[in-house]
């Protein structure tokens, strides 16, 4: 069974899953981001410990399978950046990495919206933006906050 399990949990597959497994937490963001399904799947632990389990999982692939400390050449420059990416299994670690932090941000850019009261049409806007670019959508949504807050806060 567990074989199984193993042969079927393939880096592109738990590519695809990740990816499609997403977009629907993204939806409840944008559309009911008050609603108590969003509040439970997320707004709690449920999508960081099923993305972090995914990451172990492949971290531990990686273990058993090749030079898990091949990660600090990251370090050392664009080409053993490149040379690093070119390992599906380190790819795909980041891949998660982004799509982890990026739903972060969307969950902090939708709470912290309705203390501002900023438009559901510019949170949407920041949302989108945040889940294809990341930072750029989160430097948006603060330029936003910003008009919205009338003040500029750096800390918060």
């Amino acid at each position: 069974m567990i074989d199984n399990l193993l042969s079927f949990l393939t880096y592109e597959k738990i590519y695809y899953i990740t990816n499609i497994g997403v977009i629907p937490f993204w939806l409840l963001l944008i559309f009911i981001p008050n609603h108590i399904i969003t509040k439970f799947f997320v707004k709690s632990v449920i999508i960081p410990l099923l993305l972090s389990t995914a990451y172990l999982f492949i971290v531990y692939q990686i273990y058993i399978t090749e030079n898990i400390f091949e990660i600090f050449n990251l370090y050392l420059g664009l080409n053993e950046l490149y040379a690093l990416f070119a390992n599906e299994a380190f790819l795909l670690i980041f891949w998660l990495h982004f799509l982890s932090i990026n739903l972060f941000a969307g969950n902090w850019i939708a709470s912290d919206s309705k203390i501002f009261l900023v438009p559901k049409f510019l949170v949407i806007l920041s949302l989108i933006l945040t889940y294809f670019t990341g930072p750029i959508g989160l430097l948006v949504y603060w330029l936003i906050r910003v008009f919205y807050a009338k003040k500029i806060n750096f800390y918060d």
